[in-house]
């Protein structure tokens, strides 16, 4: 498939149709364009609101930091992908003990192209709560039905086809109904999946709808521009008014290549609750609650091997397939999630001899995870012009890991397992029930505990009161005209679900609003 006409890479510079090349004394050279809404970033915030607005005939520019890599050049190469899908390796850290590993996608379409896919609505209660405590306007689940529903039928939200659910997800099915345990299929963003169990490293047959494949190609056949390997360094303004982008071209020893601006009348930040602050900061934008880049959600996973006599293959069939929703009002959820030896291996406590034999039973194995929907709050700060972020673990959330790993644990168990490696440094494999028991009133130090996350959000939180909220009800940076905020960092509390629907319902919102508003520019908050 040939790359869209109006999708720029870095190969096309300086010569991009509509844009100007004006020599300037602190930017020479710098190629300049001209458009109604500049959105920062492709994912799930920023293509939904790039679609909508180029739909609703808006001239619209979309720049996203990392390059355009097309269905057909999706491979099982696990190395590959992270070098080129992924932010920074997707090996970052939020600082803390212990540490969360994170992982962001760094491509035209976001995240959405190497997350796995879960497609749910945000939970009745969760919108409840921001109408209740938050004083989000518009919110609750009546009123949005429809805006979800508009999302759900652009990326074919539905169930998995059931050949294509493996043995390992099979098997977690299986263990939570033998216990009697609430587990529900999930609902994906794809048409058909072949299960060939690759969504984190991109979908190479474009049944997972990820923005590459629905709300991009939207954009731009309603005349948007997309401009790829482009970091903005900071938003320009005048005054309280914001005036447009700034940033370089990102070449391909990730150096600052061609300088450029974006002139537009508005800006929306869709870079994610890591970097959309982090640009904020850089752009000198300060938030009358003094909030900006406190309130950082992270939902911690931690994840456990089991080892079974049986051949599991979890590399056939779909990435996850069921939840486990059992013990969802503690904040817990479990779902089954295969990944590839040479990741499995890296992240396994063991060296030499004892790894070698332990990836001997690789086809033997389940891995199953735990999403946690966290009570503490970390924060993104600036260090020295990138964002930076800090989280530590709750004692209270430290409990609860435990507690579902030894959940899960005693599930696995039931159904067949033989070992099981946990996510905690120094202490030793389970073998059987009984040191599940034991596990369940052991006091695990939070340094021990191996957690990750893709899940970051909350730092620019939206809300009705100005004192304690970033951003409004409809993503408007307060005290700033013209600067929207439309990704995961407007979620004033975790969800305790995947949050993709849920960052493209409010990316709807806020194009919405922009439209609503016309060309005029927005509102300037007193």
């Amino acid at each position: 498939m040939s790359k869209p006409d109006n999708l720029y890479t870095r190969e096309d510079w300086p010569h991009i149709p509509g844009s100007t090349r004006r020599r300037r004394a602190f930017r020479p050279d710098a190629v300049e364009f001209d458009c109604d809404v500049v959105v920062v970033g492709s994912g799930a915030g920023g293509a939904v609101v790039a679609a909508e607005l180029a739909e609703g005939g808006l001239d619209v520019i979309v720049v996203e930091e990392g390059g355009y890599h097309p269905t057909e050049s999706f491979t099982p190469d696990s190395a590959d992908a992270i070098r080129r899908l992924y932010r920074d390796g997707g090996a970052i850290m939020a600082l803390g003990a212990p540490p969360v590993t994170y992982s962001e996608g760094r491509c035209v379409g976001g995240s959405t192209v190497i997350n796995g896919g879960m497609t749910w609505r945000t939970p009745e209660k969760i919108l409840g709560r921001w109408a209740r405590e938050d004083w989000v306007e518009q919110i609750r689940a009546e009123d949005m039905d429809s805006t979800f529903s508009r999302v759900e039928r652009m990326i074919s939200a539905q169930h998995q086809d059931p050949w294509t659910v493996g043995r390992d997800n099979r098997l977690l099915q299986e263990g939570a109904l033998k216990k009697s345990w609430d587990v529900i299929p999930n609902i994906r963003n794809q048409f058909h999946c072949a299960g060939t169990n690759n969504c984190a490293f991109g979908c190479p047959t474009a049944a997972k709808r990820s923005t590459l494949v629905t709300y991009i190609p939207r954009s731009l056949h309603f005349g948007a521009r997309v401009l790829s390997n482009c970091r903005v360094d900071r938003v320009t303004s005048k005054g309280k008014r914001i005036t447009g982008v700034e940033g370089h071209v990102v070449t391909q020893n990730a150096r600052d290549g061609f300088p450029f601006r974006i002139h537009a009348r508005r800006v929306v930040l869709s870079a994610g609750a890591i970097h959309t602050p982090g640009i904020l900061f850089r752009s000198g934008v300060h938030s009358p609650s003094g909030r900006l880049g406190h309130n950082l959600s992270l939902h911690p996973n931690v994840k456990v091997t089991a080892v079974f006599d049986e051949e599991i293959r979890g590399w056939e069939g779909v990435h996850q397939a069921y939840q486990v929703r059992e013990f969802q009002n503690e904040g817990l959820v479990f779902a089954a999630v295969n990944i590839p030896p040479s990741i499995a291996a890296m992240t396994l406590p063991f060296y030499g001899a004892e790894l070698r034999d332990l990836m001997h039973d690789y086809p033997r194995m389940v891995i199953a995870g735990m999403l946690l929907e966290d009570t503490e709050t970390g924060r993104v700060r600036n260090a020295a012009g990138k964002p930076l972020a800090t989280y530590q673990l709750s004692d209270f959330d430290a409990e609860r890991l435990v507690r579902g790993t030894a959940l899960l644990s005693e599930m696995l168990f039931d159904m067949g397992a033989k070992r099981i490696v946990l996510p905690f440094e120094g202490i030793p494999d389970l073998k059987s029930g009984d040191d599940v028991k034991r596990l369940y009133a052991q006091k695990i130090p939070k340094e021990c505990m191996e957690l990750v996350t893709v899940h970051m959000m909350g730092t620019c939180a939206m809300g009705g009161d100005r004192a304690r909220h970033v951003c409004d009800s409809w993503g408007r940076v307060y005290d700033t005209e013209g600067l929207l905020v439309a990704d995961a960092s407007l979620f004033p509390s975790p969800i305790g679900v995947n949050p993709m629907e849920t960052i493209m319902a409010l990316a709807t919102r806020v194009a919405a609003q922009i439209l609503s508003e016309g060309r005029q520019p927005t509102r300037l908050y007193a």
